[in-house]
């Protein structure tokens, strides 16, 4: 909100006031697909999980069902030498083709890690879809950590990994 007196501006309130960005990661691509096919990819878990994850690993599902508000998916991240990372997924709000938030933690309760998920697909006049991922992190450190051990380059190679899934038709 933005509020003036005569000429001048005396107030703004901004999403990212208080320091939120030391809390972001985002990833965006191009994606050479309609908006609903991306869309699709990722709240259809018999889609999802062929695709989803860094260059190498893959994914064993634990629990999964429709992609609605308040659903839980559960899964493993299997990584090529064999290391396991529990994963939970909560739905939070979907709004078809548009917009996908959802918290993402390991597999535990009161995962002190959780994060939280925004995912935009916005449809280009050429048909291509630009999407963007946003992860807000608990704490300016938590994120720190994120990017320290390669979260920005393994969610590209997970963007990707959707890229050739979607090429594959």
């Amino acid at each position: 909100m933005i509020t003036l007196t005569g000429d001048c501006l005396v107030n703004i309130e901004h999403p990212y006031a208080a320091g939120e960005l030391d809390r972001e990661i985002v990833l965006s691509r191009v994606i050479n697909a309609p908006r609903d096919l991306v869309y699709r990819a990722w709240i259809d878990p018999g889609r999802m999980f062929e695709w989803f994850g860094p260059t190498g690993f893959r994914c064993e599902v634990l629990e999964q069902g429709e992609a609605s508000v308040g659903a839980t998916w559960r899964f493993n991240m299997i990584a090529p030498g064999g290391q396991i990372y529990s994963n939970r997924i909560l739905f939070l709000e979907i709004i078809p083709g548009k917009r996908l938030v959802y918290d993402h933690g390991s597999d535990r309760d009161d995962d002190p890690n959780l994060f939280h998920v925004t995912i935009t697909f916005d449809e280009q006049a050429d048909g291509k879809t630009f999407l963007t991922l946003r992860q807000f992190h608990p704490s300016k450190d938590r994120r720190d950590a994120a990017i320290g051990f390669g979260a920005v380059e393994l969610g590209y190679q997970t963007l990707d990994k959707l890229i050739a899934y979607l090429a594959r038709g």
